[in-house]
């Protein structure tokens, strides 16, 4: 079968399509023929050996998939060959077929697209997990969503609204906004050109937001904390802009706010149960037309490095989709 393949640290020029062995199906295993496997802006960090996560090369980048049951190995009983599932791995799930821990795979609704489940579980679950549990965001509640047109901000804005809150959209370009918009976000700051502290303010009728979901990192953190409500929660969801901000701890004092992590991997770890439940609510809100797990485009593997320079560039608006 085929892989996009890590065998070295770099760029997306630096991988490669190899040819390897099919997965044989191990104890507590299934392997699943991979028809779509998301892309995300960490999988441009994991290849250059700049993510927390570094596996052993070679490695296959895409943590997210759906696809269909091919076999099962010793003791697995949850799912059979045949079945429609989806899944998230980590890394790995760039190639044609894939083995994994059977209970790391969610059954698919019957009426949901291969292409649109590929990009619910990794993107979705991590702002479901951020605005539910971390911050508690309570209807009538403003959010901001900053980078709100990529991948994880579109779903904040999405899960934002389906959840009662009345959501800024933040982002670098007038289309991006407008495109948020679309989504659900009720105004929108273009960042690149207006003051973000400013704005937030402006619309918030100098109150400021009680939830900041911030996938972006660098300048535009400290601004954002500036801005918040009394008692705001400021989420730190990763570092897109390539700086980690060193935000001022005085900040959060003066502004009587929290700064809170989101470790969704941890949480994938540690609540297994909690995450399969999560992930099936996720997928059947999709089927139904409640949440978009917007496609930006499909690449075939062969075009999977042009996929990860346009994340790489910001020219993705939701999900970059790879089809082995």
């Amino acid at each position: 079968m085929k892989a996009l393949l890590c065998t070295r640290l770099g760029g997306p020029d630096d991988l490669e399509i190899r040819d390897i062995p099919d997965p044989v199906a191990g104890a507590g295993e299934a392997v699943v023929a991979v028809k779509a496997a998301a892309l995300n802006f960490f999988d441009t960090l994991i290849i250059a050996g700049k993510y927390q996560r570094k596996p052993e090369l070679p490695f296959s980048p895409s943590a997210e998939f759906s696809g269909v049951v091919e076999s099962v190995g010793p003791g697995v009983t949850a799912v059979k060959p045949g079945d429609r599932v989806a899944g998230n791995i980590g890394h790995g799930a760039a190639r044609e077929k894939v083995a994994v821990p059977a209970d790391a795979l969610v059954p698919m609704p019957d009426d949901l697209d291969f292409d649109r489940a590929a990009g619910v579980t990794v993107i979705y679950g991590t702002t479901q997990y951020a605005l539910k549990n971390r911050a508690r965001l309570q209807p009538g509640e403003t959010l901001a969503v900053l980078g709100a047109s990529g991948g994880v901000g579109l779903a904040a804005v999405e899960l934002g609204k389906i959840m009662g809150a009345r959501v800024i959209a933040c982002a670098s370009s007038d289309d991006k906004i407008a495109f948020a918009k679309q989504h659900g976000a009720d105004d929108g700051i273009n960042y690149a050109r207006e003051d973000l502290k400013t704005e937030l303010r402006r619309l918030t009728g100098g109150a400021g937001p009680n939830v900041v979901y911030d996938p972006v990192g660098g300048a535009y953190s400290e601004q954002a904390v500036r801005a918040m409500a009394p008692h705001g929660r400021f989420l730190v969801i990763g570092f897109a802009a390539g700086e980690i901000p060193k935000i001022p701890l005085n900040l959060p004092l003066l502004r009587d706010c929290d700064i809170v992590g989101v470790n969704w991997g941890r949480f994938v770890d540690g609540d297994p149960a909690g995450y399969r439940a999560n992930t099936a609510e996720l997928l059947a809100w999709t089927a139904q037309g409640r949440l978009s797990s917007h496609v930006h485009a499909v690449y075939p593997l062969a075009e999977a490095k042009q996929a990860l320079k346009d994340i790489a560039a910001r020219k993705v608006m939701g999900k970059a989709i790879l089809r082995p």
